[in-house]
């Protein structure tokens, strides 16, 4: 069955990377919600190396603040949350319960490139995931990678297996601070049929 067209105006025609943000509160319920949707999206071998931390006190910005890059800070600072999309480096010591058909654990075990290469992409895809849910639910979000991964592997990853990828802004965004869409790619300039 096909969405319906206000359904996928919603999650891709009308939808926006937002660099405002209303003062609306985003309550711990609607989060809980949003990643039981993102966390049964598919991941290879449901590897699942996405972490998530959703960065809303005002501690919690100040500990992100320095690393954001210029560009990034205030749209950052106001957002009424910042969700900080990591991968957990050893999520393959989960794989004995989250994919329990094979002995994928040794798939991984030892071959650090795999491993890393698994970690990122997967967890970019979650992170992808996690901008759908969000639009499902009525939420705007705004993608960034501009900031230092090392301060924020430090001051929110310190002793853990868990590093960043990247930020998304995640709110109710404010439409006077839309800018033009951008231009996109037609389906012959980005794809192929063979």
């Amino acid at each position: 069955m096909t969405l319906s067209d206000q359904a996928l105006a919603q999650l891709f025609r009308d939808a926006r990377t937002h660099n405002g943000w209303q003062n609306k509160p985003i309550d711990d319920a609607v989060l809980r919600e949003l990643m039981e949707l993102v966390l049964l999206g598919p991941t290879s071998a449901n590897s699942s190396p996405g972490r998530f931390v959703f960065v809303r006190t005002p501690e919690g910005k100040e500990k992100l603040r320095p690393a954001l890059s210029a560009g990034n800070l205030e749209k950052t600072m106001a957002a009424p949350v910042t969700v900080i999309v990591a991968m957990d480096m050893a999520f393959y010591q989960y794989l004995p319960k989250l994919f329990p058909h094979a002995d994928a654990r040794s798939w991984f075990a030892g071959n650090e490139r795999l491993v890393a290469d698994t970690a990122f992409r997967n967890s970019t895809l979650q992170g992808g995931y996690l901008i759908l849910a969000a639009r499902a639910l009525g939420l705007d979000t705004g993608p960034m990678s501009g900031f230092d991964q090392a301060k924020v592997d430090e001051a929110f990853f310190a002793g853990t297996t868990v590093k960043s990828n990247f930020l998304i802004n995640l709110g109710h965004g404010d439409p006077s601070k839309l800018l033009a869409r951008s231009p996109r790619f037609s389906f012959d300039e980005a794809a192929r049929i063979v």
